[in-house]
């Protein structure tokens, strides 16, 4: 099975209503007067990483993917719980783990660890506090909103190259990605739907398009990217920026947050994704999904 087939197949499982029917990235439960926000996210040695790989950047990679999901809900980060793998460089795993913990402002509440391997594979549960509800989620976009994201896309992609190819361009972005904590909690009261961009834009827009029971109209020359236009194309399909994707009504206050404009949201029609005026006929080579042989 690829990635939405064994989703589509557990999705009966998932019968709490905190699950959100397993389209969002997080689940959602109430406790008393919280509103807890949990997600899981995990790293796999090759399949987000590169062989030979500091264990310090895994560390703070596995911690980045999950904050930019509560990123998305708006959430305030709690703490997190590791599931680790044991083997070379954990004493470099270690000190990427606390540098990250201490930048994003969350601390390690507990876990578990194991051996295995190769290839090892890390992952992490954090849990947070809702700073608004009704939480964000992707099934919220309504025709007429606008659709935004929180900046230029294509740096990740241009790191994992310098890595890749051994330049000495920046790999900052690929190998320390940053999430977008504080634009998650200013933008939570105004959005209408949000999500992080960790797949690539067009088949995230795609997604949350298809959530919504809405169509997304994208203007790719509208699209901020971190390389040249000639690359647009690949900018808006590599994933891992982490930029948020929202969509709010024209009445909304999006200051003081920065964001660009990309399209709008119109009625359900023939296409979730409307790309330049044409719709595109289905999620496949939009963006980054696993499947068993990338596992």
């Amino acid at each position: 099975m690829n990635e939405a087939e064994f989703i589509g197949h557990i999705s009966a499982l998932a019968t709490h209503a905190g699950a959100r029917g397993l389209t969002d990235d997080v689940a959602v439960i109430e406790i008393g007067n919280e509103t807890l926000v949990l997600t899981c996210d995990m790293v796999v040695e090759g399949v987000h990483t590169l062989p030979g790989a500091d264990p310090a950047d895994t560390a703070w990679k596995l911690v980045a993917v999950n904050m930019s999901d509560l990123a998305a809900k708006g959430a305030e980060p709690i703490g997190v719980m590791l599931g680790h793998m044991l083997g070379d460089g954990d004493d470099r795993f270690i000190e990427g783990l606390q540098e990250a913990l201490e930048h994003f402002g969350v601390p390690l509440l507990g876990g578990d660890t194991t051996g295995g391997g190769p290839p090892r594979a890390w992952s992490l549960t954090a849990i947070g506090r809702a700073t608004h509800t009704p939480v964000p989620s992707r099934t919220g976009a309504k025709p007429g909103d606008g659709l935004y994201i929180t900046g230029p896309l294509g740096a990740a992609m241009l790191g994992f190259e310098a890595l890749r190819d051994g330049t000495e361009e920046d790999s900052t972005a690929f190998r320390r990605p940053m999430a977008r904590l504080p634009q998650g909690m200013a933008l939570a009261p105004h959005v209408s739907a949000m999500m992080d961009i960790s797949d690539g834009l067009l088949l995230d827009a795609w997604r949350m398009a298809s959530a919504s029971n809405a169509t997304f109209s994208l203007q790719s020359v509208a699209v901020p990217i971190s390389t040249s236009r000639a690359r647009q194309a690949d900018a808006m399909r590599w994933g891992e920026d982490f930029e948020l994707l929202f969509t709010a009504p024209p009445s909304a206050v999006l200051l003081p947050v920065k964001a660009w404009r990309i399209g709008a949201v119109q009625p359900a029609g023939h296409s979730p994704l409307v790309l330049d005026g044409e719709p595109l006929s289905g999620p496949e080579g939009l963006g980054y999904t696993h499947d068993k042989s990338k596992d």
